[in-house]
């Protein structure tokens, strides 16, 4: 499955490894960083998906290490704008995908992101959220450990499964935080993310993403 990621905002917040651990499946162990766990909340758009037009992509997610030592990305929650891919996704892959409206604009340097979920899910689950990228630069050992995540794991009747990722390193940018307001991560279930982010900007990334297979 061939797509294309453009205006993608990396949000990260730091982690107590304990508070995270209940909410992974069997099978999979927390990928830490300096003894630190991470949560992402991730807003993007989705280009070149056969048949779909373009539509905007929120994710909540965190990184972890699967039973064959592979360091992957596990996936609390998707809100979508498409309601093709909410439902091709969950079918398809077993991703916890919500509908969402939702809307990306880029204006002056500045990319606003905002999203509100769709029956039949709650209507208080949003997210509002504006950056302004920065010039890409050299990636950084925490950098590479955030965005160099080469395979997703899922559960697919029950079962661990995983679908590989495949794309060049990412063209990655500080970024500066100018708003946030959201639910998503109290939504997923995860405590609420405290302090100020690690924000990084990417404007284009094209990607390929493999058949789910079980583990």
């Amino acid at each position: 499955m061939r797509q294309t990621w453009r205006r993608l905002t990396f949000l990260h917040w730091p982690y107590e490894p304990a508070a995270m651990k209940p909410l992974l499946p069997p099978g999979v162990d927390l990928d830490t960083f300096d003894g630190a766990a991470y949560v992402g909340l991730i807003p993007f758009e989705i280009h070149n998906l056969r048949g779909i037009p373009h539509f905007p992509e929120t994710n909540v997610r965190t990184y972890v290490i699967g039973p064959d030592g592979s360091r992957a990305v596990w996936f609390f929650s998707l809100d979508a704008a498409r309601l093709v891919a909410v439902i091709g996704a969950r079918l398809g892959y077993g991703l916890p995908y919500f509908w969402s409206t939702m809307h990306v604009a880029k204006r002056e340097g500045t990319v606003h992101y905002t999203s509100r979920r769709k029956w039949p899910h709650s209507r208080e689950h949003f997210t509002d959220i504006s950056i302004t990228p920065g010039i890409p630069g050299e990636l950084t050992e925490r950098d590479h450990f955030f965005t160099a995540r080469y395979r997703l794991y899922t559960l697919a009747r029950g079962r661990l499964a995983y679908a590989q990722i495949e794309h060049d390193p990412w063209p990655l940018a500080r970024a500066s935080l100018l708003d946030l307001n959201q639910n998503l991560i109290e939504a997923a279930g995860l405590p609420s993310a405290r302090g100020e982010p690690m924000v990084h900007y990417a404007d284009e990334l094209d990607v390929k993403i493999g058949y789910v297979r079980l583990c």
